[in-house]
C-alpha cells in the first residue's frame, strides 16, 4: 500500500509557521510528507527542511515524494527527542517546527500494522517497528487496573472496568495474539444498547495505541523543549486529536508565556515572571466544515500555535 496521508489544517499551518524562504523549518511528523511538500515549496535552495518521523516506511514514502527536492534532511526518530536531533545535525535554532500527533490515516489502513479494529491482524500497533513494546505485550502482561486505568484515561471508556476484567479473564485460557480477539472481547463488555457511538472497539483501541507509542507522557516536556529550540520570532505550529494532548500542549504555551504571580498591590514585578513568547491563537483552530466533510480525521482535530520572542 502506497503511504498517503490527507495532511490536516493545511492551510492553517502553513500560514501559522508564517514561512521565511531561507529560513530552517521542522516537520516532527512527516508521515507522507502533506505538510512537508508545501513548506518545502516555499523555501529557497538556502532554506532547510528537518523530516522527523518515528516510522521509517513513512520516511521512504516522503523521499520519494520530496525526491526533487536537494534541501530536505530525512531523521528516523521520535520528535520528543527534538534537542538531540537538532544538535546531531549541528543547528543550533530553528525558524519554525509543526507537530501533527497522532496516527496516520496509512497506519490505520495498513492492517497489518495492527492499529485498526477491523478484520484480524496481528497485535502491534508500533509507530516504530524497531521498538520492543506491542499491543501484544500490553494487552496480555498489564494488570488489570493497569489495563482499566490506561483504557479510561486514554480512550475516555466508560467500561474501562469490565473490558480489562474481561480482558484478564479470557488471557488465563490464552495468549490474546490478534485485533479480532481484542475486538470481539470489547464487544462483550459493552452492553448492546450502548454501542451505538461508532465503532466499540474504537476508544480502547486509541488507548492502548496511545500507551504502545506513549504520546502523551513526554509532550508537555517535548513542547517546552520545541520552543527552546525555535529562533525569535520562530514558531511552534501543533495538531492535536486527543483532549489529553491538546491539554498539555495549552499547558505548556501558558507556561512559556509566563505570567505574573505577584500581588496587585505591588508597585512592580518581584516574582521573576519571564516570557518566552506569545500564544498566537487563545482559542485552538478547527478545521472547516467543507475539510470536516472530506475529512473525518479532521474533526477532531485543534491547531495551536507560539511565537517565540
Amino acid at each position: 500500500m502506497k503511504f498517503e496521508h490527507k495532511p490536516v489544517l493545511l492551510e492553517e499551518c502553513i500560514q501559522g509557521l508564517n514561512i521565511k524562504p531561507n529560513g530552517i523549518y521542522v516537520d516532527g511528523t512527516m508521515g507522507g510528507a502533506g505538510h512537508s511538500i508545501e513548506i518545502v515549496k516555499r523555501l529557497l535552495d538556502n532554506g532547510v527542511l528537518i523530516g522527523i518521523d518515528r516510522d521509517e516506511e513513512a520516511l521512504k514514502a516522503s523521499k520519494e515524494r520530496l525526491s526533487e527536492y536537494q534541501n530536505v534532511k530525512y531523521v528516523h526518530d521520535n520528535h520528543d527527542n527534538m534537542k538531540e536531533i537538532l544538535q546531531k545535525l549541528e543547528i543550533d535554532k530553528v525558524d519554525g517546527i509543526l507537530l501533527d500527533l497522532g496516527v496516520s490515516s496509512y497506519q490505520l489502513d495498513e492492517r497489518n500494522r495492527g492499529f485498526s479494529y477491523l478484520g484480524e491482524n496481528e497485535l502491534d500497533m508500533r509507530m516504530d517497528k524497531s521498538q520492543e513494546l506491542t499491543a501484544k505485550t500490553v494487552v496480555n502482561y498489564y494488570s488489570e487496573k493497569e489495563l482499566a486505568n490506561i483504557i479510561y484515561e486514554y480512550g475516555e471508556e466508560r467500561f474501562s472496568r469490565q473490558i480489562a476484567k474481561n480482558i484478564c479473564d479470557y488471557r488465563k485460557q490464552k495468549t490474546i495474539c490478534t485485533t479480532k480477539e481484542l475486538v470481539e472481547i470489547i464487544e462483550k463488555s459493552i452492553p448492546k444498547s450502548k454501542q451505538n457511538d461508532g465503532h466499540p472497539a474504537k476508544r480502547t483501541f486509541q488507548a492502548i495505541r496511545i500507551e504502545v507509542n506513549n504520546e502523551i507522557k513526554p509532550l508537555y516536556k517535548t513542547i517546552k523543549d520545541c520552543i527552546d529550540c525555535l529562533k525569535p520570532q520562530g514558531r511552534l505550529c501543533v495538531i492535536t486529536f486527543h483532549s489529553l494532548e491538546d491539554r498539555a500542549v495549552k499547558n505548556a504555551y501558558i507556561e512559556a508565556k509566563g505570567k505574573c504571580t505577584c500581588p496587585s498591590d505591588l508597585p512592580y514585578c518581584v516574582c521573576g515572571a519571564k516570557s518566552l513568547g506569545k500564544i498566537i491563537n487563545k482559542k485552538p483552530i478547527i478545521a472547516t466544515k467543507e475539510e470536516q466533510e472530506e475529512n473525518s480525521r479532521s474533526k477532531s482535530a485543534k491547531l495551536r500555535i507560539f511565537e517565540k520572542i
